[in-house]
């Protein structure tokens, strides 16, 4: 469980799953009004961190600077809508709705905030800090720490000086990285027609005739005078003979450029002004208007 000073630790920092694996950040931890341990953790999921989800923070611990719980993320996401905004109080209908989603005894969980603990918290006392402000209340109350002052007061709760504290929020844009589709190479096999044109040769039989010479007289006259014969030419002749043969002729791989674009996301901030009203006749009304201008 996380104890009450760790709150400040807590707030806009990350929240994993017992996966590992980043759920959003913790926007707002909400105490139980009888003893003060925190008991819920607001988580801001979706894109830009526009959802708000309770996951309950008995069972989560601070690691490495960052908050994990013992849900996926699947299902936190999924968790009852409880509207965060709502005067900064859990009441107990919406606490038992979201501990039934949980799964976790309403009855059982309410007897184990209120017993007495650690920090001196006990059954039916709100203790020094959390006197003002609570009568009346039931179920849990935000813890709001502010950023640049964690640790000083809760929301709504005196610190029992004459001082008010005057908080605004502040928009926080960042960015998470999503798949957007999948490229892969695919290799396949196509068949063309190729044509190429290769000269070829082939033999003919040309009929030749030489007169009887004193050269080739005695070669004429080596056989009869009177006989029959035959002689056989063999003749050749070239074909296109084919073959095909595999060879590299280029590699080709996927790579990813990052390309960076700027987009323009708009939201809806609060700031608290003060006031200044009273009944005696002559005294002035005065406004701060929370720009660096006193009432």
């Amino acid at each position: 469980m996380i104890a009450q000073e760790q709150i400040p630790a807590v707030l806009d920092h990350p929240v994993y799953d017992p996966e590992g694996k980043k759920i959003g950040d913790a926007k707002h931890v909400f105490v139980d009004d009888a003893s003060g341990r925190p008991e819920w953790v607001t988580v801001k999921t979706g894109m830009f961190g526009t959802s708000e989800s309770f996951v309950p923070i008995k069972d989560a611990s601070l690691v490495d600077g960052h908050l994990e719980v013992p849900y996926p993320k699947d299902r936190i996401k999924g968790a009852p809508h409880v509207d965060v905004d709502g005067g900064g109080h859990l009441d107990a209908s919406e606490e038992q709705r979201l501990y039934e989603y949980y799964g976790i005894a309403w009855d059982e969980a309410w007897q184990q905030a209120n017993e007495p603990g650690e920090g001196g918290w006990a059954h039916g006392t709100a203790g020094a800090a959390g006197a003002a402000g609570t009568a009346g209340m039931t179920g849990r109350e935000r813890a709001g720490f502010a950023d640049d002052e964690a640790g000083t007061a809760m929301a709504g709760r005196s610190m029992g000086d004459d001082a008010m504290t005057r908080s605004e929020e502040e928009m926080h844009v960042g960015t998470e990285r999503v798949e957007t589709g999948h490229v892969r190479l695919r290799k396949y096999v196509v068949t063309e027609e190729v044509q190429q044109t290769v000269p070829v040769r082939h033999e003919e039989v040309r009929l030749e005739r030489e007169p009887i010479t004193e050269a080739n007289r005695e070669e004429a006259l080596s056989g009869p005078d009177i006989s029959e014969a035959e002689h056989e030419v063999v003749l050749h002749e070239e074909r296109p003979v084919v073959e095909t043969r595999a060879v590299p002729k280029e590699r080709v791989r996927l790579r990813t450029d990052e390309v960076t674009d700027e987009e323009t996301v708009s939201g809806e901030i609060r700031k608290e002004r003060i006031d200044v009203e009273t009944d005696e006749t002559g005294m002035t009304r005065g406004r701060d208007t929370g720009e660096g201008r006193g009432i």
